[in-house]
């Protein structure tokens, strides 16, 4: 009986998530390393909606990497076309929506995230970060002669900003899965977000 039980209350556990509807697109914001890719694409998967990737959308725009855009164009040029993705894919369809390290710091897109989604700040310390993102050649910010430092003084600087953030999730123990549920368990104290069928 117990087994059986444990079934049922399993099986209105999952249909109470099948009914789970997103009304805002989800936006994940914080440094790199912090998830939200991996995070973000985990939770769209939880909450059956698309997951984008506006760094990915750039490029594909540009037909270039972000390394190349910032080596020919310049990180001016970047944020401006970042800006112009952001607001395409916020007016579409609810989804989740990971965004570059860089994209929360400028007030127009806050602006933007405020008005027509909700931002998700994965909240990630120092370590945490530079063991994530040390061997990876793809971040151009780092391209410095101490790498660590530069990582830590864009921490101090971003951290006040992202703390703006309608919401915020520690990133750092638990597997990507874990990560998710703790989003996705945040969005529930957000009706206007996320609403659920109990």
């Amino acid at each position: 009986m117990a087994g059986a039980e444990v079934r049922r209350r399993g099986n209105r556990e999952d249909a109470r998530q099948v009914v789970a509807r997103l009304k805002k697109t989800v936006v994940m914001v914080g440094m790199m390393g912090a998830g939200k890719t991996a995070v973000g694409s985990a939770l769209a998967r939880c909450l059956n909606v698309p997951f984008l990737d506006s760094d990915e959308e750039i490029e594909r725009a540009a037909n270039r990497t972000i390394a190349e855009i910032f080596a020919r164009d310049g990180e001016p040029f970047f944020r401006e076309k970042e800006s112009q993705v952001l607001a395409r894919l916020l007016r579409g369809n609810p989804c989740v929506l990971s965004t570059g390290g860089g994209a929360f710091m400028a007030e127009d897109n806050r602006r933007m995230i405020r008005e027509q989604g909700v931002s998700v700040w994965l909240k990630a310390d120092l370590d945490v970060l530079w063991h994530r993102v040390r061997h990876k050649a793809t971040r151009p910010l780092l391209r410095t002669p101490n790498p660590r430092e530069t990582l830590r003084a864009l921490l101090e600087a971003r951290d006040p900003v992202y703390a703006q953030a309608d919401l915020a999730v520690e990133s750092g123990e638990g597997t990507v899965e874990q990560m998710a549920v703790r989003v996705r368990e945040a969005l529930a104290t957000r009706p206007d977000v996320l609403e659920t069928d109990e």
